[in-house]
């Protein structure tokens, strides 16, 4: 086992991630030549390449370390699986680390895939936004000096959500990289990061892994039955976390099938209303029950830790109303994200079912991603035409637009299932 097990379809990033680590660690452990100086931290090596430089096509990767690293590549690729394997290896402590670095059983390794590595610092928002404030304890955090003598890494899973003025905030720490410093920046494509960022950082594109090796990673990993594993894993279209989730959470699997009704139930106007309002009442509802797991006892542990009596009861100290203000906001906060990301979930195997009814209609030699609804993906794809098909995934698409810049939900929902209607 090492810590690109969890890496799946991306061979060639792998591959890149493993040479660069390899060149860190020459870097950091390398003894300087008798008569010259030891290279300074941060020193470009001989093999460097400007940080937006492609490796070459074919042959060796692109071994050079650099400073900043931009992953992109669709939802369920593995965007955060790489930047944390290409963390835990740049701490690889096992002795054949200048070869093989990124053994996945070392305490560099081990606790740098935990989270609890001293060195290396993993953000994962579950806010719409990343702001300057949050940004700027990044880069303080960026410039000091490395505990365990190795890199401070930074794994920013979220780089598309930084306001403008966080990635302003961002980017004279990019620019000006603090020695031994390395950012792992992660985004779903180079459009969604500023391109003064993404013009400093070398950037890895991550495809969709195979379906057959989601399946073998949820039966491997998870212990998932293998008739399930392939079942989600189709379904999801190749999205690793989505695959993982539908095998094993049932009301995921009941919200899925909720959905893919949608195509048969816009005849009318009537139902592309009834539609639009179900999809938003389930995203609301899937907000509320996150809100119920983890509201309640984050109000309850502040409390706490601010003085206040336990169980609710009595009035908060003086001068702590600010602090319940701000978690309450982020709280709200949070709520429209898991709303979002619901809706765009939604939109997701929208998407999918559309693309099987394509299929059919031009006889593309594909398997369906939504076997388990042939004979509704087949009725559609007998009633319409495939122009018509490509104008409902361009509504779906449209829907998702509109989501990003704050429509609300279920006026942008009901533009889309009258789109669907009209075909």
């Amino acid at each position: 086992m090492t810590v690109w097990d969890d890496l799946i379809g991306q061979e060639r990033i792998s591959a890149q991630l493993t040479s660069a680590a390899r060149s860190a660690t020459a870097l950091v452990d390398r003894p300087p030549a008798e008569g010259t100086r030891p290279p300074a931290e941060g020193d470009r090596t001989a093999n460097d390449r400007a940080p937006d430089d492609h490796p070459p096509a074919g042959g060796e990767p692109a071994s050079a370390m650099t400073h900043a690293w931009l992953f992109t590549g669709p939802p369920g690729s593995g965007r955060a699986t790489a930047a944390k394997a290409f963390a835990a290896a740049l701490q690889c402590l096992a002795p054949d680390r200048a070869t093989a670095p990124g053994c996945g059983f070392c305490d560099g390794c081990h606790t740098a895939l935990l989270g609890t590595h001293a060195d290396v610092e993993v953000v994962a928002t579950d806010l719409l936004t990343i702001g300057v404030k949050e940004t700027r304890e990044l880069v303080r955090r960026a410039n000091l000096s490395p505990a365990g003598g190795r890199w401070q890494v930074i794994v920013l899973e979220d780089a598309d959500r930084l306001t403008e003025g966080a990635a302003n905030v961002l980017l004279k720490a990019v620019e000006e990289p603090a020695p031994r410093t390395v950012w792992l920046l992660c985004a779903p494509s180079l459009e969604d990061v500023l391109p003064t960022i993404r013009s400093r950082c070398r950037s890895l594109t991550l495809r969709t892994p195979p379906v057959a090796a989601v399946a073998d990673l949820l039966v491997r990993r998870d212990g998932i039955d293998p008739a399930a594993a392939a079942d989600a894993a189709r379904a999801s279209g190749g999205h690793i976390d989505r695959a993982r989730l539908l095998a094993t959470d049932a009301r995921a699997r009941e919200h899925r099938a909720a959905v893919l009704k949608v195509p048969l139930r816009v005849a009318d106007i009537g139902g592309c209303l009834r539609s639009a309002q179900e999809l938003v009442d389930t995203a609301a509802e899937a907000a509320k029950q996150r809100a119920e797991e983890t509201d309640a006892q984050e109000t309850e542990d502040l409390r706490t830790a601010l003085g206040a009596a336990p169980g609710g009861a009595g009035r908060m100290p003086r001068g702590t109303a600010g602090a319940m203000k701000d978690l309450a906001d982020r709280q709200k906060r949070r709520a429209t994200r898991t709303q979002r990301d619901s809706l765009d979930l939604a939109l997701t195997d929208l998407t999918g079912f559309y693309r099987d009814v394509l299929a059919l209609q031009l006889r593309a030699p594909t398997p369906l991603a939504n076997e388990d609804v042939r004979d509704a993906v087949s009725r559609i794809a007998a009633d319409s035409a495939p122009e018509a098909t490509l104008r409902r995934i361009e509504a779906i698409f449209a829907c998702r637009d509109a989501l990003e810049r704050n429509v609300a939900p279920l006026l942008a929902m009901e533009a889309m299932t009258l789109a669907l209607r009209a075909g």
